[in-house]
């Protein structure tokens, strides 16, 4: 994970969330965008029990 993107799993959704919201219209483009491998992405937010809805371009 780059250095600039929270270590912190709960960080790390707040972060998501607002750059989905704000700036990437898809977890694919924001982990392009962003150079974050989207598996390792979706397991650290699984791991707090969250999981990518697409059709909100958020987790939840």
């Amino acid at each position: 994970m780059r250095e600039d993107i929270p270590k912190d799993p709960v960080m790390l959704l707040s972060f998501i969330n607002l750059k989905l919201r704000d700036e990437c219209p898809s977890l694919d483009d924001l982990c392009e965008s962003y150079d974050l491998d989207k598996a390792d992405l979706t397991d650290r937010l699984a791991a707090i029990d969250y999981a990518y809805q697409p059709d909100r371009n958020q987790f939840v």
